[in-house]
């Protein structure tokens, strides 16, 4: 059985590849920061995925929390210009699809 939220932050990863490396030659720590934050996204919902109760719930809310680290990121590296929003329309979804998925399973 395959989890949702985590493929998605998956294909997101993927999708960032690319403007990842972009972002890491132009600002290394915000890269750093960025790929931490991915990184945590996934393997958080994973490790919540398997968890119950109260343990699972406090995983898939620090999921969400790197998910909005990766977007806030993201917007920063827009406001100085190292990237463009508009070239990250996917990724962004992907990352508002894993926060709205987060929020059902914890709400």
């Amino acid at each position: 059985m395959t989890f949702e939220a985590l493929d998605i932050a998956l294909e997101t990863i993927r999708q960032l590849r690319d403007p990842l490396r972009m972002l890491a030659r132009r600002d290394r720590d915000l890269g750093n920061q960025l790929r931490r934050s991915l990184s945590s996204m996934a393997l958080t919902l994973a490790e919540g995925w398997r968890r119950e109760g109260g343990d699972r719930t406090h995983l898939f809310r620090t999921a969400a929390g790197s998910a909005e680290e990766s977007r806030a990121a993201l917007r920063v590296a827009d406001a100085f210009g190292y990237l463009s929003l508009e070239r990250l329309k996917r990724p962004l979804e992907g990352l508002d699809r894993v926060l709205a998925i987060t929020w059902r399973l914890t709400h």
